[in-house]
C-alpha cells in the first residue's frame, strides 16, 4: 500500500497526470489561504518572533524529501568551523511527545523527538531543541546552551519567526515535478520563492551552480558497529529500506555500486518492525531509518541489518562563497 501510494504521488506530481489539471481549483484554494497567511505577516497583522541570536532557515517549497537533513548537518558544521556556536531547531515531524518543547541528544528516543532531529544530534553533537512552536524551541534552547546562531531545520514557511537568512533545498532531479501548488502539484508556494531565497542548492542533478552530492560513507552494522564498504555488497541481492521523501534516490545509489536491490515498501517516517523485514538478504537502509532501532529494544541480527550515513559534498569554491554569504547576513549586535 505505501508503495502504491507513493507511485500515484510521483505519477501526479513529477509526471503527466491528467488528475492534477482537475485538482487545480484545490490548488487555487491553497494559493489564497496560504498567500493571505503571508501576507497577514508581511503586514504586521500576526506578530513575528525575533531571536536574540540570528536564525539560518533551510527549507524546501516542495512537499517530501530533496536532502534537507544533510544540509543542515552541513551548514551547522560549517557555521562551527567559522568560528560560531550554532545550536538547531526542528518541528520534530512524527515525533509522539507528550510535551511540544524537548531537548534532544543522541540517545534520545525517535519515537519522541522525531527520527530527523535525532540523527541531527547524532552527526553533530550540536544541541537541538524540537518543537512545533519555534519560538519556544528558540528560548529553551538559549536557556540550556550558549549558542550564538540557530540552524531551523525546516520552517521557510513558518512566518511568525523572523529570519536573518533563507537557504532552499531542490532535488535537481525532479526540481518542481509539474510546477503547481498542492494538491495538484508538489509545491508548497510559488517558484518565485526560489528568486527571494537568498540561497539555492541543489541535489544532484545536471550541472548547475550550488549543486551538492550525497555522499556515502561505509556502511554500518546496526547491531556490531562493523563497518564494510558499499562496495563490497557489490552483485548481492540486499533488501533497501528507505523511509525517506524520495526513496528512489536510495535504491539508485545502491544499484550504482552493484547491488541488486529489492525496495521495501515505507512511508517517510515510517517504522517498521525489525522482525517484520526479510530475512533472506541483508537487509540495507538509510541512517535516518536506522535512528529508530535503538539497540537491545528489539532482537537483532548483526549479520543482516546495515544502514549507510552520507553527507552533502559541495564543490569547494562553491561551499566558500555559500558559507560567506550566510555569514554576511547574520546580525551581529
Amino acid at each position: 500500500m505505501a508503495e502504491s501510494n507513493a507511485r500515484r504521488i510521483e505519477s501526479l506530481w513529477y509526471g503527466h497526470s491528467k488528475l492534477a489539471w482537475l485538482l487545480l481549483p484545490l490548488s487555487l484554494l491553497y494559493w489564497l489561504i496560504s498567500g493571505l497567511h503571508r501576507w497577514c505577516y508581511s503586514a504586521g497583522v500576526f506578530k513575528r518572533y525575533r531571536s536574540p541570536v540570528p536564525v539560518v532557515v533551510v527549507g524546501n517549497v516542495t512537499a517530501g524529501g530533496a536532502g534537507k537533513t544533510p544540509v543542515v548537518i552541513w551548514l551547522a558544521r560549517q557555521l562551527q568551523a567559522s568560528g560560531l556556536r550554532p545550536g538547531i531547531i526542528s518541528r520534530g515531524y512524527g515525533g509522539e511527545r507528550d510535551v511540544d518543547v524537548m531537548p534532544v541528544d543522541a540517545d534520545s528516543d525517535p519515537q519522541l523527538a522525531g527520527d530527523e532531529p535525532v540523527l541531527i544530534a547524532r552527526s553533530t553533537g550540536f544541541p537541538v531543541q524540537v518543537g512545533a512552536d519555534r519560538r519556544a524551541a528558540i528560548e529553551a534552547l538559549l536557556i540550556r546552551t550558549d549558542i550564538d546562531v540557530i540552524v531551523s531545520d525546516d520552517g521557510l514557511q513558518h512566518y511568525a519567526l523572523e529570519r536573518d537568512a533563507e537557504l532552499v533545498v531542490v532535488d535537481g532531479e525532479r526540481l518542481l515535478g509539474n510546477g503547481f501548488l498542492l494538491p495538484a502539484g508538489p509545491l508548497r508556494e510559488s517558484a518565485t520563492k526560489l528568486q527571494a531565497a537568498d540561497a539555492v542548492v541543489f541535489n544532484g542533478g545536471e550541472e548547475a551552480a550550488n549543486r551538492f552530492e550525497l555522499i556515502p560513507g561505509p556502511l554500518v552494522n546496526l547491531s556490531t558497529g562493523e563497518q564494510r564498504s558499499l562496495e563490497s555488497f557489490s552483485g548481492v541481492t540486499v533488501a533497501a529500506l528507505a523511509g525517506i521523501g524520495n526513496p528512489q534516490r536510495f535504491y539508485s545509489l545502491l544499484t550504482g555500486a552493484g547491488l541488486q536491490v529489492q525496495p521495501v515498501p515505507a512511508d517517510d517516517h515510517q517504522r517498521i518492525p525489525l522482525n517484520a523485514l526479510p530475512s533472506d538478504h541483508p537487509v540495507l537502509m538509510t541512517e535516518k531509518d536506522a535512528v529508530k532501532y535503538q539497540p537491545g529494544s528489539e532482537p537483532l541480527q548483526p549479520e543482516n541489518f546495515w544502514y549507510l550515513p552520507v553527507r552533502a559534498v559541495f564543490k569547494r569554491e562553491e561551499e566558500q562563497a555559500l558559507v560567506m554569504k550566510i555569514r554576511s547576513l547574520l546580525r551581529t549586535d
